[in-house]
């Protein structure tokens, strides 16, 4: 191996560097990048939250007709600081439209867990 290149031979480094892509091109890139990454993100956060939606809307409907059988209607809802905490909290609806809170739900919802007579919260 030789450090003689003849291919290279008269070749002088120009100063004046150009990119090999305009700012234009460049800058369309970086928009598609960016749509395409809002394009896959969106998608499942917007799964997600319809399915914890679901999810907290079944267990509260279990949780009220055990412990508020008379209710009329219930509400399941994601509150940052509600009576149970951050998460989702589940509501039973009387006759006269107030409010009872029933169970935390948790900030994943699940299905009610058994609680015991005593220590109903």
């Amino acid at each position: 191996m030789t450090d003689n290149h003849p291919e290279l031979s008269g070749y002088e480094p120009n100063d004046n560097y150009r990119p090999l892509r305009g700012k234009h091109f460049t800058a369309i890139l970086r928009v598609a990048v960016v749509l395409g990454l809002i394009a896959l993100v969106v998608p499942g956060v917007l799964t997600t939250m319809r399915v914890a939606s679901d999810t907290a809307a079944n267990a509260c409907v279990a949780a009220v007709a055990r412990y508020y059988p008379f209710a009329v209607d219930y509400d399941a809802r994601f509150d940052l600081a509600g009576p149970g905490g951050f998460g989702w909290q589940c509501y039973a609806i009387d006759q006269n439209e107030r409010d009872t809170f029933v169970t935390p739900l948790g900030i994943i919802p699940a299905a009610p867990r058994q609680l015991a007579p005593a220590t109903r919260t």
